[in-house]
């Protein structure tokens, strides 16, 4: 029988194929753990384990379109707050540890605290999605898909405007599915100081006018 080993590079025989093959095993296992992980944290589950975004933006959510709609297509907080690529995933997976830092020292552990810092953290997320062109709403509203014959008048006329003169997504649509800080922002209902999230019913004087009919 022909022997392998004069095939073998020297760093193999070296060590040993023994070696090589345990090492080979190991780093399919360390693998195999690493993105069990990262796809164990990667889940809505996890992401509202901790009740700062369960008691806040989780139950806002839970009232949006994003959230139940007649399509039955949900986009959870991973599908908009992660980005899919492997590169840009790490690069937030590690920004992701500075928020456990302040789940540890209890930053926004409180309604009161968490809606005093809501315009900042919302700032972060609105310039990381600016920055990233929506990477994760055009993940399944990609523009070069839309049927304008399909959509309202509104919509309709603003998106071909809005693509021609450059912007993305979030610079119109945000608040679409957490409640907005004080802002001005042209789309949303004026409610108490902060504005209302809107998602295209009827405004109340055009649906009592209906009633009425």
């Amino acid at each position: 029988m022909m022997s392998l080993e004069k095939y073998m590079p020297a760093w193999v025989k070296r060590i040993g194929l023994v070696t090589v093959l345990l090492i080979f095993v190991a780093g399919i296992v360390f693998w195999g753990g690493f993105n069990w992980a990262l796809e164990a944290t990667n889940k809505e589950s996890f992401c509202i384990s901790c009740h700062e975004m369960e008691e806040n933006v989780f139950r806002e959510y839970q009232n949006t379109v994003h959230y139940t709609n007649r399509t039955g297509v949900r986009a959870t907080c991973p599908d908009c707050h992660v980005p899919k690529e492997w590169g840009p995933k790490m690069i937030r997976k590690i920004q992701a540890s500075n928020e456990v830092l302040h789940k540890i020292l209890g930053t926004i552990d409180t309604p009161e605290k968490f809606n005093k810092k809501r315009h900042e953290l919302a700032q972060h997320e609105w310039d990381r999605m600016k920055a990233s062109d929506s990477r994760e709403c055009r993940n399944c509203h990609n523009y070069s898909y839309m049927d304008y014959m399909e959509q309202g008048d509104r919509p309709a006329r603003m998106h071909p405007k809005a693509f021609d003169e450059g912007k993305t997504c979030i610079d119109c649509h945000k608040g679409i599915a957490h409640q907005l800080p004080q802002i001005d922002q042209h789309i949303g209902k004026q409610n108490e100081g902060a504005l209302e999230i809107s998602h295209g019913e009827k405004p109340k004087a055009a649906e009592e006018a209906s009633e009425k009919k």
